[in-house]
Order: structure tokens, then sequence, then C-alpha cells
């Protein structure tokens, strides 16, 4: 049996950029570009591993959760149940864990590797129906 992770990630906007973050080196997916979030540990709320994992990776903090999508993906090593949030950032973000962070627009997607799990959240910015 494959292990079961819950994670949360954001969909913060600003200019018709989206911010995303590079999968660092040694890590599950390593080079595929994300949306920043990560795991919720045992007993956090959504909202609580959210402000956790934004204020680790980006030395920022969030505000006005909305929960916009949710997905599973079974990868052969472990299935991930994925949680998407858009909410607004608070300060500039900075890569706190030295992964490439950067903003871009809903047409640069398709030139990027990003997991197969956020397929049909990407087609749903694309084509704004999230």
């Amino acid at each position: 049996m494959c292990e079961r992770l819950e994670v949360v990630a954001t969909v913060i906007e600003q200019n018709g950029k989206i911010l995303d973050a590079r999968r660092l080196n040694g890590t599950h997916l390593a080079g595929y570009w994300e949306f920043p979030g990560g795991k919720v540990h045992p007993g956090e709320s959504y909202d609580e591993a959210l402000t956790r994992e934004i204020a680790e990776e980006l030395s920022c903090g969030i505000s006005h959760l909305r929960k916009i999508f949710q997905t599973a993906h079974a990868y052969p090593e472990r299935t991930v149940e994925l949680h998407f949030f858009r909410c607004e950032l608070i300060g500039t973000p900075q890569s706190m864990l030295g992964q490439e962070v950067r903003w871009i627009r809903p047409d640069e997607f398709a030139s990027l590797a990003f997991p197969p799990a956020d397929a049909e959240l990407i087609a749903g910015l694309i084509h704004e129906r999230l």
C-alpha cells in the first residue's frame, strides 16, 4: 500500500501573473514547477498549513483564502490529495529554501513542466474557469 499525503497549495495572482516555484533537487518530482504550499501536518487545518508553508517557503503572510479546486492523484510511490486555494499575499515573496520562484502568465503553463496532479487546475486557470 502506498503512502497517502494531504497537500494544500495556493494560487496567488498579481497583475495577471501567478506565483510558482520550482521543486528542489532531492525532492519528489524535483525540477517540476508547482504552486506554493505543502503537506498538511496532523491536527492542522488547511488554513493553518497554508499559512505555515507560505511563511516557511516565501517569508510572507496570506489572507482571503478561498478554496477553488480539489483533486487526488496516484503516483507509483504515493497518492496525493490536493486542495487548492486562491489567496492574497502579504509581503514580497523571497525564496527561503533556495527554490526558483517566479511569476508566470497563464499562457506560459504549457511551456513549463508541472506535476500531473496539477493538470486539471492548470486547464481551469488557462481557460479562466477557476
